[in-house]
This record gives C-alpha cells, sequence and structure tokens, in this order.
C-alpha cells in the first residue's frame, strides 16, 4: 500500500498554513509552521509570483494532503465525483469526507487523519459489524462505525478517545461515546467541509 513517508511538517510548510496532519502537535509552539513560516528547500524564503497554474495546483496539493491521499487515488475520486449529479467540487469534497479513516478522526477517535488512517490498518474498527481495515473504504449514509470490544481496553486508545472527547463532531455524523459507535446519519454538505479548500480551482486544474 503506497503513502507518503517523508516528515509530514514540510507539506505544511510548502502549503504556508497547518494543516494538523500531527494532531496534538500543531497546536503548540514545536509546530513547524510556528517555528520556521516559510516553505522547505533553499529556495523556500524567495519571493514568488504565484501564477493561475500554481494557484489550481496548490489547491489541489493542499486538498490532497489533508486528506492524506495519494494523487492517482485522488485523480480516481475526481473522476467518479465528475459522475455525480451534484457539483463536482462538492462531490470530490463529499467523497473524501466519507473515507473510514476520515470518519474516525471527524468522530473525534484520533487525534489526526495519520492517526486514523494507522489504527484502522491495525483492525480496531467495525462497519456495520464487520471488522473493515481500508482507510479508503468509502462509507454512505446509514453506516454504523464501531470500535472493536478488544480494542476499548487498550490504554493506547483510551488515552487517544479522552484527548479528543472534546472535539465537535460534524452534524452529518452522529456519536455514542458510551457504547463506542457512530453512525453517519446524513450525507455531508459542503458547509459541513470546514477545511480551507478551493475545490473551484482543482475543477479548473483537472479540465485543463
Amino acid at each position: 500500500m503506497a503513502r507518503y513517508t517523508d516528515a509530514v511538517c514540510k507539506l505544511c510548510r510548502r502549503e504556508g498554513k497547518k494543516l494538523f496532519l500531527k494532531g496534538a502537535r500543531c497546536y503548540t509552539d514545536k509546530c513547524a509552521v510556528t517555528r520556521r513560516a516559510y516553505a522547505p528547500g533553499q529556495h523556500g524564503q524567495g519571493r514568488k509570483k504565484t501564477s493561475e497554474y500554481g494557484l489550481q495546483l496548490r489547491a489541489k496539493q493542499m486538498t490532497r494532503r489533508y486528506y492524506g491521499v495519494l494523487e492517482s487515488q485522488f485523480h480516481k475520486y475526481y473522476e467518479m465525483a465528475t459522475k455525480k449529479p451534484g457539483k463536482t467540487g462538492d462531490e470530490l469534497l463529499f467523497i473524501l469526507e466519507s473515507r473510514l479513516d476520515n470518519v474516525v478522526y471527524r468522530l473525534g477517535w484520533a487525534s489526526s487523519r495519520a492517526e486514523a488512517r494507522q489504527l484502522v490498518v491495525h483492525g480496531h474498527f467495525t462497519v456495520n459489524g464487520r471488522r473493515v481495515d481500508i482507510p479508503s473504504y468509502l462509507t454512505k449514509e446509514g453506516d454504523v462505525i464501531g470500535i472493536k470490544e478488544n480494542s476499548r481496553s487498550s490504554e493506547k486508545f483510551k488515552a487517544v478517545l479522552e484527548e479528543n472527547a472534546s472535539r465537535p463532531v460534524p452534524k452529518w455524523l452522529e456519536v455514542n461515546r458510551d457504547a463506542f459507535a457512530g453512525k453517519i446519519i446524513a450525507s455531508p454538505v459542503r458547509e459541513d467541509v470546514d477545511l480551507e479548500v478551493d475545490e473551484t480551482l482543482i475543477v479548473e486544474l483537472y479540465s485543463k
């Protein structure tokens, strides 16, 4: 399974903003964007004029990095979005939001999407009662996501759940923390996606 293995803080610095890829660390003074608010590399502090294509590319790269997906997978999601009846940009974001690793993160069961991805791969979650260990699994309205019973008692999992207990859950999700279960009660709408992304630039880029 292909995945990004370099330092994730470089991704935030390249985009010039926090992508919250390392959970709690992103809120401290140790955050790389706080300490070095310029792009990585020897030319990172140079002043550059961004072209129209550059703006479109940055929008695509930032969105891709928010959700932790590689280029080929992101393009596949875009092709899926073009076949849906709504706005292509919105549909693309909704597909990304429906990934199991993102749903786990949104439910407050992980400190970051990267951590959620790892927990899913390790088989800690079920969808409609069946264990699913594929982070890219696309959930749908009505699905019930649960934490496996033998995972609930681990100290690591208890710490993660306690750390994220107060994080707000989007209105398209419902969580029962006592039952270690969450449910997708509706499809997300654009207002539910709280990330600083411009999906219209992504559509323009892929439409060239």
